[in-house]
């Protein structure tokens, strides 16, 4: 209470002071004789107004900001308005026009210079940063350096027009220029000050100006940045799933929400790294109920808990337990299933080869069967590159769900499969074990110094696999651009320099059983673009669905299961590589 009276008074002392000050100005420069009266009358208004208007007695100034100079404002020009038609014809219009631009030129000056003195950098300047973006993040970033050991060197932006002009004395440049400006030299640290830009555009930045830095950090994106914490607080390192993300620029939101809004989607393996996102992705879009199917419990639970919905039911099951799915499909009677369990790990199935079969055969046969029966308008099967041309069982297998779902008998049931290649950050990828490998001081393993993989962000893969889903009427098999496949090798040693730990050794450790040099999408060159360049339809495959049954039927009791595989896949072509 105390500390909020002192800074009403003083705020009211201010307006004392600096209303006699400029009146004091005003009659001087007018040769006017100093009217008391006016002075009082004028004062009375302008603390009533202060008092009364957007409670301006008890603005913090140690706080301002461009808002707070704006409110003083409207406050004293209101009582402009309030005092002036008692003065009309008395005193001069010019006279008191005049005392109110000094009072407001004043006013806003003390302010101003109060908190530039209060929030004035204490600290040592010891390290030079570039600011890459002079917009609002930018600007927000240089105020907050002030209370830091880092000195704004420059702005760095690609808008012509900013170029060559300063912020707050700080100059704005081109990229070109600032590698002029450095020279052979290297500055300390380089912050990307744009959560709007692509990812790609990100990736060209660090490739042409990483020589010139020490660090690079970058801001998150404007569906991540925390308005209530500092941006300085928020940069972050920028990682290799920041230069290996790829946004499609023919992502169709509209479409997405359209096919998902107030549906019953089931989906399968919810839980997993994809079929976790594609739950996320099916709430932002309007799901009206989401069934949640999946074998781990910890996986289900923390699906589950994230999601925090009354619309989220959490069914824990096995996809190979055909009375217990059908029991979830009987129940809920979903609308779209998204069937995202399966077993992918390449080495853990080559070992376990029945359970796979059983996992991913099975398991899919199963829930495609249940989606016909029970009449769902739709049904997505999340595929993947490792089906085409398998050199390994878990892709051969994920081939036979390719073959029985575009063979199937589907009735009124649109059944598509999605194809794609690796997500970035799911559990059985390479980056986060080159994580750990660099955290435990290296060595970093690569299978083959030439081996590839195709690479995209998990939500965009998910969103894109909803996108396909939607325009498909059944029986196709959609296969997701995944731009340019990248070396395993430069993957690993861009990870060690972004970590800064070059001095990291990569050894090569030999192709697994059943693992691939190349990865590939496509089958054969009739493959077919869509209305989305993102997405292509591949040519369908006949398969007589009933011999297909027999296969699998055959599949499951047979002793040479490998051989059976190769006879239901003939271009299965085994790699038994250790």
């Amino acid at each position: 209470m105390i500390n909020y009276l002192d800074k009403r008074i003083l705020n009211f002392i201010v307006i004392i002071a600096l209303t006699i000050i400029t009146f004091s100005w005003t009659f001087f420069i007018f040769k006017i004789p100093f009217e008391l009266d006016v002075v009082f009358a004028v004062i009375f208004v302008r603390v009533l107004c202060s008092f009364l208007i957007f409670k301006d007695y008890s603005l913090s100034w140690s706080k301002s900001t461009q808002k707070t100079f704006l409110i003083k404002s409207i406050v004293y020009i209101i009582a402009f308005c309030v005092y002036m038609p008692f003065y009309y014809g008395k005193i001069r219009i010019a006279f008191m026009v005049s005392e109110l631009a000094f009072y407001l030129f004043a006013i806003n000056f003390s302010m101003y210079a109060y908190y530039y003195l209060l929030n004035r950098g204490k600290i040592q300047k010891t390290k030079n940063v570039v600011i890459y973006g002079a917009g609002k993040a930018g600007i927000k970033l240089e105020e907050e350096f002030e209370q830091s050991s880092y000195k704004v060197k420059y702005f760095v932006d690609d808008d012509k027009i900013l170029q060559k002009r300063t912020i707050d004395a700080v100059y704005i440049l081109s990229k070109e220029e600032l590698i002029k400006k450095i020279g052979k030299d290297k500055l300390d640290l380089l912050v990307i000050a744009m959560p709007s830009v692509p990812k790609d555009r990100i990736k060209e930045i660090y490739e042409e100006l990483s020589l010139y830095f020490n660090a690079i950090k970058i801001l998150p994106s404007l569906q991540e940045i925390l308005n209530e914490k500092s941006f300085s607080d928020q940069l972050k390192d920028i990682s290799v799933e920041d230069l290996l993300a790829r946004h499609p620029k023919d992502l169709d939101k509209k479409q997405i929400e359209k096919f998902i809004k107030n549906k019953v989607v089931l989906i399968t393996g919810a839980g997993g790294s994809i079929g976790s996102e594609i739950s996320r992705q099916c709430k932002k879009f309007g799901a009206k109920k989401l069934i949640l199917v999946d074998h781990s419990e910890y996986n289900l639970y923390k699906i589950t808990e994230e999601l925090n919905s009354s619309n989220v039911v959490s069914v824990m099951q096995t996809v190979r337990n055909f009375g217990f799915i059908e029991n979830t499909f009987k129940k809920y009677e979903p609308q779209i299933v998204i069937h995202a369990a399966a077993y992918k790990h390449v080495p853990l199935v080559e070992k376990n080869i029945l359970e796979g079969i059983s996992n991913n055969i099975i398991g899919t046969k199963n829930c495609i069967d249940l989606a016909i029966k029970y009449k769902a308008e739709k049904f997505v099967l999340i595929s993947t590159d490792k089906a085409v041309r398998p050199t390994n069982v878990m892709g051969t297998t994920k081939r036979i769900c390719e073959l029985y779902a575009q063979n199937v008998n589907s009735f009124d049931t649109e059944i598509v499969s999605v194809r794609f290649g690796n997500v970035l950050g799911s559990s059985g990828s390479v980056i986060p074990k080159f994580k750990e490998q660099i955290k435990n001081g290296g060595p970093i393993t690569v299978t083959h110094p030439e081996i590839t993989r195709y690479f995209m962000l998990i939500p965009e893969a998910c969103e894109l696999v909803l996108q396909a889903a939607s325009i498909g009427k059944g029986n196709e098999l959609f296969i997701l651009d995944m731009g340019e496949p990248v070396k395993i090798y430069d993957l690993a040693k861009k990870m060690c320099q972004l970590s800064g730990r070059e001095d990291i050794k990569i050894e090569f450790c030999g192709l697994r059983q059943g693992e691939k040099l190349y990865e590939e999408l496509l089958i054969n060159d009739t493959d077919k673009k869509t209305e989305y360049d993102s997405i292509m339809v591949a040519s369908a495959t006949k398969y007589d669905i009933a011999k297909l049954n027999k296969d699998i039927e055959e599949l499951l009791v047979c002793e040479d299961k490998l051989a059976k595989l190769k006879e239901i896949v003939p271009e299965f072509n085994h790699n038994t590589s250790n």
